[in-house]
């Protein structure tokens, strides 16, 4: 997969970080709602939070792969934060977050008004949208979609995705990610959209291509910064890992197949 075909693309936009408006505690990494200078409002990933960088990669790399796909993800940005922007901040814990994460993090445009997902949905989610979630959350490992924490939103009437940090978890393993290309996919049968998915079968014939398609695309967009020391092998890394996972047969079908069974 020659993601290098794709460096010319816009990278992602960066703004600057001027105001830490609130702690998200929902999550483990602790995100934070910040105010950018040009005055949009972001959720906010660190890179000094538990998972590091690897969680920003992994929102980047799925966040624009399920874009690609046709699915509804908030914009992402870089947001380059100053430590001093946490000099305000009466909780230590933020203080040290923000001063463990100058320069580049990942900011998501944050979306006022929209309202967690919910069983049942309201409006109903369509069974094609549900499948199509449920194949891609399978592509990328995403272990991150259950009735517990769904990471979906409603705006607008329309089902966002959010929050893409648990995918790809296997790169925090002791071996290249494309060698656990073909492992199974934990919590399959967990997905809160599983239940109302359609056929998975006709969801792959939807989007196997086009995400083969935007693989070097979306990899290309991962910021250097958070890759590492060798930032070409692991970019190359992320690109074989996801050629391999979308090479005929694709066994997370099957496994999808078998956990809604």
């Amino acid at each position: 997969m020659d993601w290098q075909a794709c460096a010319v693309l816009e990278p992602l936009r960066t703004v600057t970080a001027t105001r830490y408006v609130d702690a998200l505690r929902e999550g483990g990494s602790l995100p934070g709602l910040v105010e950018a200078d040009d005055l949009g409002m972001y959720v906010t990933k660190f890179r000094g939070a538990g998972q590091g960088e690897g969680a920003l990669v992994a929102e980047v790399l799925a966040g624009e792969l399920a874009r690609a796909l046709g699915l509804l993800v908030p914009e992402l940005v870089v947001v380059d934060v100053a430590p001093e922007l946490g000099h305000a901040e009466p909780d230590p814990e933020i203080q040290e977050l923000i001063a463990a994460s100058p320069g580049p993090n990942l900011g998501m445009d944050f979306l006022p008004g929209a309202l967690p997902f919910t069983l049942p949905a309201d409006p109903p989610i369509e069974p094609a949208l549900a499948a199509d979630i449920v194949w891609f959350d399978a592509l990328v490992t995403n272990v991150d979609r259950t009735h517990r924490n769904p990471n979906l939103l409603l705006w607008h009437g329309r089902t966002w995705l959010i929050d893409h940090g648990a995918a790809f978890f296997r790169q925090h393993g002791d071996r290249a990610l494309a060698q656990t290309a073909h492992d199974s996919v934990p919590m399959l049968a967990e997905h809160v959209l599983l239940p109302f998915a359609g056929p998975i079968e006709e969801a792959d014939e939807r989007l196997a291509g086009p995400a083969l398609a935007a693989v070097g695309q979306a990899v290309a967009l991962v910021p250097e910064a958070w890759l590492g020391a060798n930032p070409a092998s692991r970019r190359g890394d992320l690109a074989a890992f996801l050629a391999q996972r979308l090479a005929a047969p694709r066994s997370f079908v099957e496994e999808i197949r078998r956990a809604r069974a």
